[in-house]
């Protein structure tokens, strides 16, 4: 081989060499390089829906990118549209196409707090429940409402609410219906533990009669130190057989919260909610009872107390009495300032 050959080959392989590292450099600088610059860790939620254009779009909107060459390459390469995992993902400042593809491809999902609250029916529950989740409300309500969900935990339409103890708690974002009614069983069984069982059962109570009380003082005031109090006159109530007598109850069985005077009529409603006409606890909760309103309840005040009513400054707490005189007295002050207010339903 003659010299100038020589140098030929040598110039070509110093091209390919030349051309080699200026791929490797392309491809160092497109994939591991930092290209993500949100202020703070971003989130992008991917649903059922989502497809890779729309995955690009979020990370766009979310991540602040200097550029999307290297995530797009990768999902090119790994075809993103066959491994597309739903969640919750998190971009932080000063990723890597590397590291985001890898993150969204392989499932390492983000958790997210979910609010469990306190509120009326179980159905707001799975309203506020699905707005938080990539679950429709739907589906949340019929595993809720379906009797092979129920039974085995020993359920019905009536007690199902129960089952719902209002906290935050940890889930991904993607859970299905089934694992999260799951988990929130497991929360459920946390709560009570033995010593409020024991309390539940020295009260002569189940955890859901307990809850259905609970539901019941938590109607009547928001004053969290007044709870115990009112908790205290409905057990003195329940001990010496007397009826509850509790206007929530027959909102209740109206389905008419909005009510603020409730009359002869409406006592007149004939539910086994309305616990002016049937004794004892209702059927079950009516709203699904705070962590505080169940533990007013297991941890309720002694008193003598049997007769309250709503106090005449509106303020939102009661005026308590041992006997009928006094509560009507009690109540004539209350009649009074609703007239006086023209609040006459």
């Amino acid at each position: 081989m003659n010299s100038k050959n020589k140098k030929n080959i040598i110039r070509l392989l110093v091209v390919l060499i030349v051309i080699c590292a200026a791929g490797v450099g392309f491809l160092y600088y497109t994939l591991f390089t930092p290209h993500f610059f949100p202020t703070k860790v971003a989130y992008i939620y991917v649903d059922r829906d989502d497809t890779p254009d729309s995955i690009f779009y979020k990370i766009q909107q979310s991540g602040h990118p200097k550029s999307m060459s290297g995530f797009k390459l990768m999902a090119k390469f790994r075809d993103l549209n066959d491994i597309i995992r739903t969640g919750k993902y998190a971009i932080k400042p000063n990723d890597n196409a590397f590291q985001l593809f890898n993150r969204v491809a392989r499932g390492f999902k983000e958790p997210v707090n979910l609010t469990v609250g306190s509120v009326r029916t179980v159905n707001q529950l799975a309203r506020n429940l699905s707005r938080q989740l990539m679950i429709d409300s739907t589906e949340i309500t019929q595993l809720i409402h379906d009797s092979l969900f129920q039974k085995p935990l020993g359920y019905n339409d009536q007690t199902i609410s129960s089952l719902f103890i209002p906290d935050t708690y940890q889930v991904y974002w993607d859970i299905s219906a089934n694992d999260l009614l799951n988990r929130l069983k497991k929360e459920h069984d946390i709560f009570w533990n033995s010593e409020r069982l024991t309390l539940a059962k020295s009260l002569g109570m189940t955890p859901e009669e307990v809850t259905t009380l609970a539901s019941i003082v938590e109607e009547e005031t928001n004053n969290n130190q007044e709870k115990p109090m009112v908790a205290g006159l409905y057990i003195n109530r329940l001990r010496r057989g007397i009826p509850l007598q509790a206007d929530p109850t027959v909102k209740f069985a109206l389905q008419d919260f909005g009510l603020r005077r409730i009359n002869k009529e409406h006592l007149k409603t004939d539910s086994p909610y309305n616990t002016y006409l049937y004794a004892g606890l209702p059927p079950g909760p009516i709203r699904i009872p705070s962590k505080k309103g169940i533990e007013s309840v297991l941890n309720y005040t002694p008193h003598d107390y049997i007769y309250m009513c709503a106090k005449e400054d509106f303020s939102g707490t009661h005026n308590f009495a041992t006997n009928l005189n006094d509560h009507m007295a009690n109540a004539r002050k209350y009649w009074n300032a609703l007239n006086q207010r023209k609040i006459f339903k």
